[in-house]
Order: C-alpha cells, then structure tokens, then sequence
C-alpha cells in the first residue's frame, strides 16, 4: 500500500486542481479522510480475516462501490442542504478521492492486488508498471531505513506528480478565465 500521507496528497491534489467554492478546507480534509479510510481494513488481521478475502487487506474496502458507497452516504448525510450541483462536485470529489486509494496500492510493488470489482469479482489487480515502494504497515516502521526509502519513493513517485497535477490544472484554468 502507499502510505497515508501519500493518499492524503493525491485527495488534497484532486481537491485543489480545480478550483470550486464547495471543496472549502474542511471539505478537503473529509476527502484526505475518505482517501485513507480503505486501509482500515487492516483491523481485520487481528480477528483471523485473511489478506485475500473479501474483506481482507486490498479488498471489498479498495473497490469502485465502496468508494461510490461512501461518497453517496457523505453526501447524503453531511451536505443534504446544498443544492444538486454542489452535491455532484462533493460525490465526484470524495469519490475520486476514495478510489485513488486502490489506484495508487495498484501502483506499490508489494502485496495481492486490488479488487476493484469486489464484490462481484474477486480478482486482484495491479497496474504493469509499479514504482512505489509498498509502505509499512505499523507506523514505528516508518521510522527505519526501509520507511524513508518508502517516503522518498512516494515523494519521487506521487507526492511532485500531484503537485505538478495541481499546478498545470491551476495554469490551464487562468489561460481559459483570460480567454473569456
């Protein structure tokens, strides 16, 4: 898996790439949030879930419809009085940001895969090229040779990416405000 600070990156980057009055601060942290919540699947190891089942590591948690799932509920729950189009912003930001989860993983050179099917198909998937180191699971991991091997991966690999993301999103919305 990519660690938390990076998928927390990418939901920050997606957020800020275009700028939209209904992705206020606190809006972007519930995205940061949704984009590290699948890895809470974890948990799951200390009651005998194994990593390849469906609710193991990398599973149901990681997929297309848990991430539809979590969007629609946010959006039903926390912003119901917001008009419909601040609403389809709100769903496709936590949504993009919940699926980039699986994304990035499917990017770490570790692990089974991702189901981004599940639960309709359990097959686990990695994208051809993987250049980011798999994170450690414990936090005190991080704080080893390996840890900032993984980081300095992640900042190579995804954190300039997102920023220059960022950037090239926000120069292309100043060339087409100049054009009007």
């Amino acid at each position: 898996m990519a660690s938390a600070f990076s998928h927390a990156i990418v939901a920050w980057a997606i957020g800020k790439a275009v700028p939209m009055r209904e992705l206020t601060t606190p809006t972007l942290a519930v995205g940061m949030a949704c984009s590290i919540l699948p890895d809470l699947d974890v948990v799951g190891f200390h009651f005998g879930i194994q990593y390849g089942d469906l609710w193991g590591h990398r599973g149901l948690s990681h997929s297309i419809l848990f991430a539809v799932v979590l969007s629609g509920v946010l959006v039903t729950l926390g912003y119901r009085k917001r008009t419909a189009a601040a609403k389809l912003v709100l769903f496709t930001y936590f949504f993009l940001s919940t699926a980039s989860h699986g994304l990035l993983d499917a990017c770490t050179n570790g692990g089974l895969g991702v189901a981004f099917f599940s639960p309709f198909d359990p097959t686990r998937y990695f994208f051809p090229m993987r250049p980011v180191l798999v994170s450690p699971l414990g936090v005190g991991e991080f704080f080893t040779g390996y840890g900032w091997q993984v980081l300095l991966s992640e900042v190579l690999w995804l954190w300039l990416p997102a920023g220059c993301f960022v950037l090239v999103c926000r120069q292309l919305d100043r060339i087409s405000a100049a054009d009007v």
